[in-house]
């Protein structure tokens, strides 16, 4: 199982790359191996010494009285934990889930420090990716 956060690619420049344990629920556990995760919307908040996933959706069926969007706890080494806050505050960059996986048994979060882009460089990407499609036919045709 694994589940990419296509947003993040797309809306930022990712740089390094930190492998977070979640803390979950039960049912949550059981939705995010089937896959019902959405990434799209979350990023990282650092608040003191801990790390926490802000607005992942996480939908549970069944149960009425959950936040399925509600922050949940990251594990890190306090050693990352300090250097993602030092590096957040001297360049200015943002921590942003890219994607969950397994890993054995496990939940694993990928977070990414990035920075984002701005609108002409999506428009450029955007530009290049259809240029690159219209090629790919071309050769199609041709061969």
């Amino acid at each position: 199982m694994q589940v990419v956060n296509k947003k993040a690619s797309f809306n930022y420049f990712l740089y390094d790359k930190f492998e977070a344990g979640i803390s979950l629920l039960g049912g949550e556990v059981k939705a995010a191996r089937a896959g019902n995760i959405d990434l799209s919307q979350s990023y990282v908040k650092l608040i003191g010494d801990q790390a926490y996933l802000v607005n992942a959706n996480i939908p549970i069926e069944g149960k009425k009285e959950y936040n399925s969007t509600r922050s949940r706890k990251l594990l890190l080494h306090k050693d990352q934990i300090i250097s993602l806050k030092f590096r957040v505050k001297a360049k200015k960059l943002t921590v942003v889930a890219s994607r969950v996986y397994n890993k054995g048994r496990l939940l694993k979060l990928e977070i990414a420090l990035a920075k984002s882009k701005r609108t002409f460089e999506k428009k450029e990407a955007i530009k290049r990716k259809d240029i690159e499609r219209e090629i790919e036919k071309e050769f199609k045709n041709s061969v």
